[in-house]
């Protein structure tokens, strides 16, 4: 079976990232800044033969994935698997608020606990299922082509870890920037790493923020 290319792309710039307000699955648009570094990933990626473009339903991906898809002609596809974690009742508090008023769950956040979920949120063992399943999926639909997968910063944590061989709990050292250009392939072997956070279409630094 021929291999898949991808592209995966978190989201530009919010509000909540500048605030470090965890966002989770609540639907929070792009800032003006946000918006800006949309729209060089779509010059970025404007030459590229991009046959799909998949998108996770929230408003800050979707209209991070419109910008993409405008100069190609192509039309988004939603696909709510690529959501972010759910976070359930960390949803909407900083990190700060988090820390202060529930230690003992932020302690388990904080270490990667793999089977710790907040209430009503998703453990980051059920989050890697769902996002390798999904994006696996979506490549298997487009051998031999590229495709463009727009989503979040856990979302990404969560692939870069499947295509090196990282585990859940490994400290991360690498970069989530927003609208960051990350390569890989996919064979139905699992995901490569080709390239990772390519800020080189931005102009000026973005918020690294894992949980967006």
């Amino acid at each position: 079976m021929e291999l898949t290319r991808l592209i995966a792309v978190r989201h530009g710039e919010t509000a909540w990232n500048v605030d470090t307000r965890i966002q989770g699955q609540l639907d929070i648009a792009l800032n003006d800044t946000g918006l800006w570094q949309a729209r060089r990933v779509g010059e970025a990626l404007a030459d590229e033969p991009i046959a799909a473009i998949y998108a996770s339903d929230l408003a800050r991906a979707w209209q991070t994935a419109l910008e993409i898809a405008r100069p190609l002609g192509i039309e988004v596809q939603a696909e709510p698997g690529l959501r972010e974690r759910a976070f359930g009742h960390f949803e909407g508090r900083t990190f700060a608020d988090i820390d202060a008023s529930l230690p003992d769950q932020a302690r388990l956040w904080r270490t990667r606990d793999p089977q710790f979920a907040p209430e009503g949120g998703e453990s980051l063992l059920t989050f890697r299922e769902r996002v390798t399943g999904i994006a696996g999926e979506l490549a298997q639909r487009h051998p031999g082509e590229l495709v463009v997968l727009v989503a979040h910063g856990g979302v990404m944590d969560v692939l870069y870890r499947a295509a090196t061989g990282q585990e859940l709990q490994a400290p991360r050292t690498w970069h989530l920037g927003n609208a960051a250009i990350n390569r890989l392939l996919w064979t139905p072997q699992g995901f490569t790493l080709v390239g990772w956070g390519d800020t080189g279409h931005l102009d000026q630094g973005s918020l690294d923020e894992a949980t967006a």
